[in-house]
């Protein structure tokens, strides 16, 4: 009996370890061509490869050729230092060193590096021969014999911009991970194929639920080559797999600052990725010159792009100097009242300011239904208010029957931020059942809470509705006068998102 204890245990043990043999990074960092920048590292060296296990990258890329005798080596581009793969000798390329004294890696001596960890995948780049489609195809079988024969399976991921590339692999290794990367194929066809993902350039998947539609087809989404955080947020908001980018440590660092880690997940967005005027079914407007409540000077228009349009990946809310049933200033107030409703939720808008004395742009929300009467007894959330005359002062406010500014009570803070004018900033509330908090560029500045003594206090438990607008004048904005020479005056927002927990 002790003997048969003492080989179930041995047994556990062995099975345990075993299962537990990989421990594969869990984020969704690709480093492209290896962790190579910050270090000054070759890029395609063992030591950009070594650095990206050290970052704890998922994976790192890196790009497969084959030489005159039928060496495969490691190499982003046809030439290495003036030489072409592709027509030299492998001796030929040992006769030049890399900037680290590294010799371009055989994709041998590449694998072996990286079968010595169990964290990081290796994502392997078939690229394209220039000779003829027979030899790239002759590159891929060699590519696929030799991870079998140094027994690396478990560690390889395949990605090529050549998608009969792709099918060779999957032809000889019916399960590999393999990923197009060229961008023309839809993912129902690779889904036919039997591709398991889609890596494409990531301005592809701004196309309406493009992410969405693959991952319900099972297909994983990969997304290169981001650098910019504008970007890499972008995509952690639409919840893609991974990101190739040439930036790990930022995006890594970009990683812990997004919303979906803080445990929101995306319920609504406008990205302005349309050309025209902003998308019907986002958008409704206010219309009209009747001075709002806070006696503007401006008239609203209704689907005007003189005053409204997308274009280049922003909204432009545009107030110019033009005369309009007895106006003598247009722009836009934008709504997603009845299109898109909310309770409760994180609401960030990127936007640059307009600069100049008279402006008075906003983002901010409005209750749909006014449940408790109207203003403000159902409540209005300032998210972000900046009145021209006071540069560079960003505004947070709450208004309710009991805190509103006609009584002096309204509650609401001011924080100076740095160049709005020229750069984008981020503005935020995370609204919830018990307290609103604001947000500039992740900086809680302000925060208001449910005192429970009814909606006079707080009313902010309907449903609301976001609004965009650049008003002209107004018993604040126009408090010191409207300098005529600011127009015309754009408001540029880089996109809206809505969270919900």
């Amino acid at each position: 009996m002790k003997q048969l204890l003492i080989s179930a245990l041995m047994l556990f043990i062995f099975t345990a370890s075993f299962g537990q043999k990989f421990n594969w990074n869990k984020n969704l960092v690709i480093a492209h061509r290896g962790a190579w920048k910050k270090n000054n590292f070759p890029q395609n060296s063992i030591a950009s490869l070594n650095e990206a296990v050290k970052l704890g990258c998922y994976g790192s890329e890196f790009d497969v050729w084959m030489t005159a005798d039928h060496v495969l080596v490691i190499n982003h581009d046809p030439e290495f230092q003036g030489l072409t793969i592709e027509k030299v000798n492998y001796a030929d390329l040992l006769t030049k060193t890399m900037t680290n004294g590294e010799k371009i890696p055989t994709l041998e001596a590449y694998l072996l590096a990286g079968k010595k960890q169990k964290t990081t995948k290796l994502i392997l780049e078939i690229k394209p021969s220039l000779t003829s489609k027979e030899r790239g195809i002759e590159v891929t079988d060699k590519c696929v014999e030799m991870v079998q024969k140094l027994k690396v399976t478990d560690w390889v991921e395949y990605i090529s911009f050549d998608y009969d590339y792709c099918k060779r692999i999957l032809t000889l290794l019916p399960n590999a991970k393999v990923a197009y990367l060229k961008g023309e194929v839809s993912a129902e066809q690779m889904k036919a194929d039997k591709l398991t993902g889609v890596d494409y350039h990531y301005s592809v998947y701004q196309k309406d639920n493009w992410i969405e539609n693959a991952q319900k087809l099972g297909l994983t989404v990969n997304a290169w080559t981001v650098n910019a955080v504008p970007e890499m947020q972008w995509l952690l908001a639409h919840k893609v797999d991974y990101i190739t980018t040439n930036e790990p440590e930022l995006l890594l660092e970009e990683i812990k600052k997004t919303p979906v880690a803080q445990g929101w997940k995306l319920k609504w967005a406008d990205e302005f990725d349309n050309s025209g005027l902003p998308l019907t079914k986002n958008w409704g407007y206010d219309v009209g010159g009747r001075g709002w409540g806070n006696n503007e000077l401006q008239y609203y228009t209704d689907a005007d792009s003189a005053n409204a349009i997308v274009k280049k990946g922003n909204l432009n809310i545009i107030a110019l100097k033009a005369e309009k049933e007895n106006r003598h200033y247009t722009s836009a107030r934008l709504v997603t009242k009845d299109k898109f409703d909310f309770k409760y939720g994180r609401v960030e808008v990127r936007a640059m300011l307009p600069k100049g004395r008279g402006l008075w742009p906003a983002i901010w929300a409005l209750p749909t239904d006014s449940k408790y009467g109207g203003w403000p007894k159902s409540g209005e959330i300032d998210i972000m208010e900046h009145v021209g005359y006071d540069p560079d002062s960003v505004h947070g406010t709450v208004h309710t029957e009991k805190f509103n500014h006609v009584i002096h009570t309204q509650v609401g803070k001011a924080l100076k931020v740095n160049n709005p004018y020229t750069e984008y900033h981020i503005y935020a509330i995370e609204w919830f059942s018990d307290h609103i908090d604001f947000f500039i560029d992740d900086q809680k500045y302000l925060a208001f809470k449910n005192t429970k003594k009814g909606s006079g206090d707080w009313p902010f438990d309907q449903n609301f509705h976001i609004i965009l607008n650049l008003a002209v004048g107004g018993n604040w904005g126009g408090k010191k006068g409207v300098d005529d020479a600011i127009f015309p005056a754009t408001m540029k927002v880089d996109y809206v998102r809505v969270f919900q927990k």
